[in-house]
């Protein structure tokens, strides 16, 4: 077998090469950066937005689910594309829808206008999700790839997490409306970024897209997300309609399992799922992604309905978990790139990250927001040494004709049980709080007079504060008491993550790039250097694809072909 010679792939990268490694990779963190951070900038303004536009609160769910619920079913899809085309031009296109539903979303008049959008956004946020990762492996070997990816783990993360703090300052300082045109010009740069920056070897293949299993999997996991974003409010969780959305959906992902096992080039490669690595982390990323959405959307809600604190400042009340999440996620990068050495680190992540949520489980109406601080710094130290390292040990397992869809099939999941998450902790909430206030205003003898100002639901954040007491107290304790149950709900599936950690296998990261596997798998001899990212005509040779990466059924074809030259 002829391997290439130079490649960008050192196993230990010199001053040069990490400068060269970070502006290759400037655009793509940017367009990241702004992507993610439309998932979650709305969530302090929604009450702003609803009430501007109308909706009630099937609006203010749908506002947000609607982009999660675009992000998660493209997401494989987008990975899937990326073993097919171009992934330079992808991340472009991403780019370019994302931008598009953020200026039209910004001029919508309306609720089914603005959700429509929305999910344009959704769209774009997934293809940059998923290929984030994808392209990273591109340039850079699991081995130096720690660090990497604990910057892009430390961008997603404060992105997800200071989405409520910037949507605030913008709602109050702007209108909500700039909530996403600031997005428009900031992802443009990026794309301009990117051409200037980003130069990865052209990859022709012969494409089959598995249009049928694509249409099933978006079909059934968008009718699940339905079903738990509307059961429990406009219908009963046990109910007819319930059973019809649930029965439908496993039918319909049920026949796509059947379809992914025997088309040729399968959205999600079901063999993936008989590897112990993929299985395991696909479940811990459900939970993180539970952990990073609920933590971000709901601690929302308890600062401002319990604490009366305004959009601007509930957003500041979040950033010990964005300094932790930034933190432990590049530092905690550093290191497994340095040692090669990962599962004692994502384990201490797994633990950390329950102790946070189990702390956070205690909160009440009159909790100082220094020991909160310290909390949510626990949750965010935990996320962030585990967040994206799930993907980097996925992606030392499989081929690299792939990469992509398994990269593409762990965003996947961390973004459905984010998805899930909302909705079912919000009907949880919900209920909880709506029981709460029932008894509170009976436990607390509130005047009937008072009582008026809940004749049509519950008030604005910015009016609970202005309420008399006892009712400010009854609708503060209920906000306190239904956010915190939610809290310890997060901490019991998180110990799941534990679990799935602790029965990982931890292998030796490889020290070859995508690129290099690749090219090595399809016999394919002198392939050119990518000079922005490895200038030096002295980088070693590739070693033989990492342990794991033969076992996962990968087919070597002949119908790949890598040219001479870069996008």
């Amino acid at each position: 077998m002829t391997t290439p010679s130079t490649i960008a792939a050192t196993p230990v990268a010199g001053a040069g090469r990490h400068r060269e490694v970070l502006e290759a990779l400037s655009g793509l963190l940017l367009g990241l950066f702004v992507t993610i951070l439309s998932s979650t900038v709305v969530s302090s303004s929604l009450p702003v937005i609803v009430s501007d536009i109308g909706g009630g609160q099937s609006a203010y769910t749908w506002v947000v689910t609607a982009t999660l619920l675009a992000t998660t079913v493209s997401t494989p899809i987008w990975g899937k594309l990326a073993d097919l085309f171009s992934r330079k031009l992808l991340v472009q296109i991403a780019l370019v829808i994302f931008v598009l539903g953020s200026a039209l979303a910004g001029l919508s008049t309306g609720p089914g206008m603005l959700i429509s959008f929305r999910v344009l956004q959704g769209l774009g946020a997934g293809g940059m999700t998923a290929l984030a990762t994808i392209v990273m492996a591109d340039l850079i070997s699991p081995r130096e790839r720690g660090k990497y990816m604990g910057m892009l783990g430390g961008v997603m993360g404060v992105a997800m997490v200071a989405g409520p703090l910037i949507g605030g300052v913008i709602t109050d300082s702007f209108g909500w409306r700039w909530n996403f045109f600031i997005g428009v010009p900031i992802a443009a740069i990026a794309i301009t970024v990117l051409q200037k920056t980003l130069h990865l070897p052209r990859i022709r293949r012969t494409v089959r897209i598995d249009y049928l299993g694509a249409g099933l999997i978006a079909g059934g996991v968008s009718l699940l997300l339905v079903w738990v974003s509307l059961a429990g409010e406009h219908f009963d969780w046990v109910s007819v309609p319930s059973a019809l959305m649930v029965v439908g959906s496993l039918a319909l992902l049920g026949l796509a399992v059947w379809v992914e096992q025997r088309a040729a080039e399968p959205i999600i490669p079901m063999h993936l799922f008989k590897m112990r690595t993929v299985v395991l982390s696909v479940i811990a990323s459900v939970v993180v992604g539970i952990a990073m959405f609920g933590a971000s959307v709901f601690l929302g809600e308890y600062l401002q309905l319990s604490r009366g604190q305004t959009p601007t400042a509930a957003g500041l009340l979040t950033i010990p978990m964005i300094l932790g999440m930034f933190i432990a996620s590049t530092v905690i990068g550093q290191v497994i790139s340095r040692t090669g050495k990962y599962k004692l680190w994502m384990a201490l992540g797994a633990v950390l990250m329950t102790i946070g949520f189990a702390l956070m489980g205690t909160l009440d109406a009159h909790t100082s927001f220094a020991v909160m601080g310290c909390y949510l710094a626990l949750v965010g130290i935990g996320t962030g040494m585990l967040m994206q390292n799930l993907v980097l040990i996925v992606q030392n397992e499989v081929s690299a004709t792939e990469m992509g869809s398994a990269s593409a099939t762990v965003a996947f999941f961390r973004s459905m049980g984010g998805a899930i998450g909302v909705s079912v902790l919000g009907a949880i909430l919900g209920t909880k709080v709506n029981t709460l206030i029932s008894t509170g205003i009976v436990s607390a003898q509130v005047p009937p007079a008072q009582l008026t100002a809940l004749s049509a639901g519950l008030p604005e954040p910015a009016a609970v504060k202005t309420l008399p007491e006892p009712l400010h107290g009854v609708i503060a304790d209920a906000f306190a008491v239904g956010v915190s149950t939610l809290f310890t709900i997060a901490a019991v599936l998180s110990i799941v993550s534990i679990v799935a950690i602790l029965l990982l296998k931890e292998r030796p990261l490889g020290t070859s790039t995508a690129v290099e596997l690749l090219a090595e798998a399809e016999d394919v001899a002198g392939l050119p250097a990518d000079e922005p990212v490895d200038p030096s005509p002295a980088a070693p040779t590739a070693p033989a694809v990492p342990a794991g990466a033969a076992a996962t059924g990968g087919r070597r074809s002949r119908r790949t072909t890598v040219m001479a030259g870069t996008d």
